[in-house]
């Protein structure tokens, strides 16, 4: 399937790892000119690397912390100066802290809310105008946390939901201003966070690496983890007049895990 995205311009937050690094080179893939924004210089010259192999484009590299108010202004206006113009933002930025609710303070809850959150809200404002000219998509990637309620992701869960709601109302604006507005909810997928969490339930439960993955899909009843690239691909496809008619809409990749409606 042909995306016609070539020469187009994506920005993508959280692009030095995970998720966002995989859906920087998806886009490349497609031809895209992408705007990586990341707190680590070093990871961000690593995706930077493959990206420009890809697309045989220099990314605009920008690094910087989405935390703080003036970043997605500066982030927005260094894109518009290298490429001319936006057409695609992705808000892929954000993680949040698992643990018992009674040992998460306050000060957690405010990081958790202020990078995947705010800096989400500052992104879309900052973006806005330069979306509304080429009549271009926001994509906020979200998670199923948002839909599944857990006791130790009482944070990532609020922070998720609270993006949803988010998603549809800017939606509503989009409507009438001409820019599509959609979530993506990603499961458990093969991501160094992921690793961490295998690793931790291995070390608790005294197992192997392997013997804690079955564990972890066992519990999720799933048959195996997502794979990155995945989500790069359902990110493109949401990204191109393909799906021109999904508006405020969001799609969840993962497995099967979410069973609620």
């Amino acid at each position: 399937m042909q995306l016609n995205l070539i020469g187009k311009v994506a920005l993508v937050t959280g692009a030095s790892g995970g998720l966002g690094s995989a859906i920087a080179s998806a886009l490349a893939g497609e031809g895209m000119v992408v705007a990586l924004v990341g707190r680590d210089r070093d990871k961000l010259a690593a995706v930077s690397a493959n990206v420009q192999k890809l697309s045989g484009v220099a990314p605009v590299v920008i690094s910087a912390d989405l935390t703080q108010p003036a970043a997605a202004d500066e982030c927005v206006s260094a894109t518009i100066a290298a490429a001319g113009r936006l057409d695609l933002l992705v808000n892929c930025a954000g993680a949040t802290k698992r643990g018992d609710f009674f040992e998460l303070d306050d000060r957690d809850w405010v990081d958790g809310f202020a990078l995947k959150f705010h800096g989400c809200v500052r992104m879309c404002r900052a973006a806005w105008p330069h979306l509304v000219a080429q009549r271009g998509t926001v994509i906020n990637i979200v998670g199923v946390g948002s839909r599944t309620p857990s006791m130790d992701f009482l944070i990532g869960g609020s922070v998720n939901n609270a993006l949803l709601n988010f998603t549809k109302g800017l939606a509503d604006r989009g409507g009438t201003d001409g820019v599509r507005v959609n979530a993506i909810n990603p499961g458990f997928f093969r991501t160094d966070r992921t690793d961490k969490r295998i690793n931790l339930l291995a070390k608790n439960h005294q197992v192997s690496r392997e013997q804690a993955e079955s564990m972890l899909l066992k519990e999720l009843s799933v048959q195996r983890l997502g794979r990155p690239e995945e989500v790069g691909r359902l990110t493109s496809f949401l990204a191109s007049d393909h799906a021109a008619y999904i508006h405020g809409a969001t799609l969840d990749i993962d497995g099967g895990v979410t069973r609620g409606l």
